[in-house]
């Protein structure tokens, strides 16, 4: 069933990465995982680092700063004398910073050989709207996938003015970036709590759900995160899915209500899937709407496989997928999940199609 996806590589131009076996948790604990980091200029960013790097004495992180892109790096965070990717400020906690310009895999590179010395990498996207380039570099390039894995995407989020960006209109073809950033989370975090009111602070709660019910919101002020409920959960993993409250794939009979562009849908149903007819599905689905996906996930049972589960996660047209840690016991119920984070998402469209993937006895007659 490792086949599954080859068609839709064959059939289209859309990048898919699968994964042929399940990494074994030595593998897994001997890469040195990535925080990517978004989030708007004001968010609090600056003091958010300023505490990893000077505050906090629990973890030893490595702060990548961003130099790409059009933002620059925050003035008096990182010394004036630092001329060059491998240049790195250590500081007392044994934090480190450095500055990223340009070249991500060059710099990942130099840090390797002492990777270890870090529990995590904090790499910091301030404006970058989608990081679908960052995840794909990471998991496709030997030299970056032999040393690192991503743990999770963390948008960090301006509690007061959030709701202004994302109410903010965009010329025609243009991007919200703010409602990208939300969307591609696994984790938000909320700061700035205590300059709003409860009844704000709730209401915007509410609409990031709507947007993306499956990331965590973690509230904060002043830039004072818990990082044991940010770093090091591997939230980014295939396998999150399996982790996902039941409730989120309940028929949300509101969801008609969600005036939102961007939402995210949770979809399950039982039974055996038929592979040729999933296949034939995502091939359809990543040649027609791969732009507006931006997280997808999925927890799958196939006929003919045994108790071999499934499981797959993508950015955009970037697709891993392999069979999970854990198969089906015996008296499990085979449920099939489904997680879709975009633009205009049309939930029982989705559900219809999914359903006549599944095998059906007839489907095996001449």
């Amino acid at each position: 069933c490792c086949n599954i996806l080859n068609n839709i590589q064959k059939g289209s131009k859309r990048i898919i990465t699968m994964s042929e076996a399940p990494e074994s948790e030595k593998a897994k604990g001997d890469l040195t995982p990535i925080t990517v980091i978004t989030g708007f200029l004001g968010a609090g960013k600056t003091t958010f680092v300023n505490y990893i790097l000077k505050e906090q004495n629990e973890w030893k992180i490595c702060v990548l700063e961003n130099e790409f892109g059009e933002v620059s790096i925050d003035d008096g965070l990182v010394a004036e004398s630092m001329d060059a990717p491998e240049d790195l400020i250590t500081l007392d906690n044994g934090c480190v910073c450095c500055s990223v310009r340009g070249d991500l895999v060059r710099t990942l590179g130099q840090l390797s050989k002492r990777r270890k010395d870090f529990d995590a990498i904090l790499l910091e996207t301030t404006g970058l709207a989608d990081p679908a380039p960052i995840v794909y570099t990471i998991q496709t390039n030997p030299k970056m996938s032999d040393n690192y894995r991503i743990d999770s995407l963390v948008c960090l989020a301006d509690c007061k003015h959030l709701a202004l960006h994302l109410d903010e209109k965009k010329p025609e073809g243009a991007v919200n970036e703010a409602l990208h950033q939300v969307a591609f989370s696994d984790k938000i975090l909320l700061n700035k709590i205590d300059l709003v009111t409860l009844e704000e602070k709730e209401k915007l709660k509410n609409r990031l759900k709507n947007i993306n019910k499956f990331a965590t919101i973690i509230e904060t002020e002043r830039g004072r995160a818990p990082l044991g409920e940010i770093l090091g959960l591997n939230s980014f993993s295939m396998e999150s899915i399996l982790t996902y409250d039941p409730s989120f794939f309940e028929n949300q009979e509101d969801t008609k209500h969600n005036l939102e562009l961007v939402s995210s849908v949770g979809i399950e149903f039982k039974g055996n899937l038929h592979a040729q007819w999933f296949n034939m599905f995502m091939m359809d689905l990543l040649r027609e709407r791969a732009a507006d996906l931006y997280r997808t996930k999925g927890l799958l049972s196939f006929h003919g496989q045994g108790d071999t589960k499934f499981v797959f996660q993508g950015v955009h047209e970037q697709i891993n997928f392999g069979p999970a840690k854990e198969s089906w016991n015996k008296d499990d119920e085979r449920l099939n999940k489904f997680v879709f984070i975009g633009k205009n998402l049309n939930r029982q469209e989705l559900t219809n199609s999914l359903m006549e993937c599944l095998y059906k006895e007839e489907d095996e007659k001449p």
